[in-house]
């Protein structure tokens, strides 16, 4: 008798330390926790620590409270042109309300939570590419993509107690059909461009080499005039020397334009002159002596 009394107080010892240690239970740091009571909701977001709770009346469900990563296979996206686009894309997002997070995703199930995040952000996706061309799309504007989805994933994750921090475009690749299109657009649209700037050279140079002659006929035509007005005062002022020259000594002034005269003509030693001896010309030959 003294025996099972032994064991009973035995297995009642071991049954009220397995309650005392089911009724305990520790959140880290890095979780975020929520006690439920037969079904509801009794604490939420519980701090790191210990905790106590009613055996076999309470359940403790703890949840990874860091930032997640969320890698979604590439996805094929249309574009305004109706072009497809491969986009490889992650999601970075961690649980902002516990109970909230438990009651949307039917128990905390973080598969579920990943699902409707994954049809939030590729619905985003979805929306962003479809006003877009793929140039814009591949170089101009994927930053706006970005901050734009980014937005409406943290609009419509927080109905789910999610908050997500950024949606990240890893790399956008073309379908092979759509590069060759593409490049050749592009190629097309380069020449155009070279075409249209080489007019415009052509055009401007036109312009320059125009505006040149004129200048050009401007500065000759100017210098011929200061030509001429310079040779118009050199030939007046010679011959108001002359005429000076003849009023002070007329008749020397006479004879130093025949020895002028005389040497232009004769200077060279093989002019022939048949004149008559008389003549004007020789009126200082005959008035030699």
């Amino acid at each position: 008798m003294p025996r099972q009394i032994g064991l009973a107080g035995l297995v009642v010892a071991v049954l009220v330390v397995a309650l005392g240690i089911s009724a305990m239970f520790t959140v880290d740091i890095r979780e975020r926790s929520l006690l439920l009571r037969l079904g509801e909701t009794v604490r939420e977001d519980l701090s790191p620590g210990l905790h106590f709770k009613i055996p076999l009346i309470d359940t403790a469900y703890k949840f990874d409270g860091r930032l997640q990563t969320l890698s979604i296979p590439p996805e094929r996206f249309l574009t305004v042109e109706r072009k497809n686009l491969i986009v490889d894309f992650y999601v970075k997002w961690r649980i902002d309300d516990v109970g909230l997070y438990y009651r949307s995703t039917g128990g905390g199930q973080e598969i579920r939570a990943q699902q409707r995040l994954e049809e939030i952000v590729k619905d985003g996706l979805r929306d962003q590419f479809g006003q877009r061309t793929v140039e814009d799309a591949v170089s101009g504007e994927r930053a706006d993509i970005m901050e734009a989805v980014t937005e409406r994933a943290a609009e419509l994750g927080s109905e789910l107690g999610i908050r997500v921090r950024e949606v990240r475009i890893k790399r956008i690749d073309l379908p092979q059909d759509v590069s060759v299109s593409v490049f050749e657009r592009m190629q097309a649209e380069r020449a155009q461009a070279a075409a249209e700037l080489r007019a415009l050279g052509a055009e401007e140079g036109e312009r320059i080499r125009a505006d040149a002659d004129r200048q050009r006929e401007v500065i000759v035509a100017e210098a011929q005039r200061d030509a001429e007005r310079i040779r118009g005062e050199g030939d007046a002022r010679a011959a108001e020397t002359y005429a000076s020259a003849f009023r002070q000594d007329a008749e020397f002034y006479s004879f130093y334009r025949s020895l002028g005269a005389y040497r232009s003509a004769l200077g060279d030693g093989e002019t022939l002159l048949v004149l008559d001896p008389d003549d004007d010309f020789f009126r200082y030959f005959n008035q030699m002596r």
